[in-house]
């Protein structure tokens, strides 16, 4: 699985930390993480509303398998990232978040509070709930008795999402195109997202911006 990091501004200085976290766990189950920041010298900033635009274009061109991200509480980043389609983020604050998240929603990226409780032993909680995300199968269901109305539930909202979303390449093409360039005119982006990409029409469209 190849997992994506992306902070937004006002926790960049959190980068490092929660980059070496998840990190050591996904090395150990055999994922990989790419890190498209924002790093703390970086002088473009990122908004949790372009986190989700950000993760959208990765998860819809195929660029990564699966985001972590965040900002002060979370809940920005979680509703950004859950207005784009194929995007089903969760709101995880502690390991039975991540565990019942990953096991029941199956989703594909989450929003973690960064800033609201964010104090002593931090990155410990943190390394618990990547373990919780990324050391086995999702979607078994949870508990034993609820797995098949669980994952019966996990594909009914899966087809309400392509029902009340239109594609990616569409919104891409709509979206306001200063605050795309602003999301996506940036070394992390561009160095990690054209090596990764595997959906043709929104790389070459992506590429016809950057140019």
């Amino acid at each position: 699985m190849r997992i994506a990091l992306i902070n937004e501004n006002s926790q960049a200085t959190k980068n490092d930390l929660i980059y070496s976290t998840l990190h050591c766990v996904a090395k150990k189950y055999g994922h990989t993480v790419d890190n498209y920041g924002m790093f703390n010298s970086e002088d473009k900033s990122l908004t949790y509303v372009q986190n989700g635009l950000l993760a959208a274009i990765l998860l819809n061109s195929g660029a990564c398998d699966f985001v972590v991200t965040g900002c002060g509480t979370g809940e920005g980043a979680m509703l950004a990232l859950n207005s784009f389609p194929n995007v089903l983020c969760g709101h995880i604050v502690d390991p039975s978040d991540a565990y019942m998240f990953n096991q029941i929603n199956d989703g594909n990226a989450v929003a973690f509070p960064f800033a609201k409780g964010f104090g002593w032993g931090a990155e410990l909680n943190l390394e618990y709930c990547f373990e919780k995300l990324f050391n086995g199968p999702k979607g078994q269901g949870y508990p034993k008795e609820r797995v098949i109305p669980e994952q019966r539930n996990k594909k009914i909202l899966d087809g309400i999402k392509e029902i009340t979303h239109t594609p990616m390449i569409d919104i891409l093409k709509k979206i306001d195109k200063d605050f795309l360039m602003e999301t996506i005119d940036r070394d992390s982006f561009k160095d990690l997202f054209f090596k990764n990409a595997k959906d043709g029409e929104i790389k070459t469209y992506i590429q016809s911006l950057l140019k």
